[in-house]
């Protein structure tokens, strides 16, 4: 962690190990949808191998955009674990289904789960209910009476701007993703570094 953590009150820096913690766990498993098993720390490698180049790149691309955290599964990941810190998965699980959702071809398979996703995220008191309005709800019920890929669209929209605007800007000013990006441009500015120094070592001229 940053030593400027000092300064924080003691339950943001407890959630910023649990969401150190989480992270690890999600990139050294390199899986989405699990957070068991031993924890594991994320090493940059002292010799900047083209692994850690590439992730480095990845993690310093997620404050660019919100479409580049989410078109990033170590991003999906990371933003994952920030949210169940606070206790608000539920919209990047919902922005998740719905994307699987919509590679369904069958269609019988495209109705039945539609309403799992419905149940489980969309009607009112659902176990995971996303923050919508009733509009977009009662919309998304009348849109599951014909199933399509493209039923969840509204609601889905909505959530995901609402993760924009809300939770994404407040992942950014975490501790734990500003400590990571850190590392990730210390790694960057060390392997150009390096590259800058060998490729003048190549082309300087042999003395005889």
């Amino acid at each position: 962690m940053c030593r400027t953590l000092a300064t924080f009150p003691t339950t943001c820096l407890e959630r910023a190990k649990e969401f150190k913690t989480r992270l690890g766990i999600f990139l050294h498993k390199s899986e989405l949808g699990s957070d068991t098993g031993s924890v594991g720390k994320f090493e940059w490698g002292s010799k900047h191998s083209k692994e850690s180049r590439i992730f480095s790149e990845d993690v310093l691309g997620w404050k660019e955009s919100f479409d580049l955290l989410l078109s990033s599964k170590n991003g999906v990941a990371a933003f994952r674990a920030f949210l169940k810190t606070e206790f608000s998965e539920e919209n990047l699980e919902f922005w998740l289904a719905c994307e699987e959702f919509k590679k369904i071809r069958s269609a019988s398979k495209l109705v039945s789960r539609a309403q799992r996703i419905f149940d489980e995220f969309i009607r009112s008191e659902a176990p995971k209910e996303v923050n919508i309005d009733h509009e977009t709800r009662e919309l998304t019920r009348t849109n599951l009476q014909t199933a399509t890929a493209m039923c969840f669209d509204v609601a889905q929209g909505k959530t995901r701007t609402l993760m924009e605007k809300d939770s994404y800007p407040r992942f950014l000013r975490s501790p734990a993703y500003r400590d990571l990006a850190a590392q990730a441009l210390a790694s960057s500015t060390s392997t150009s570094t390096s590259m800058s120094t060998s490729s003048c070592s190549l082309a300087e001229p042999s003395h005889t």
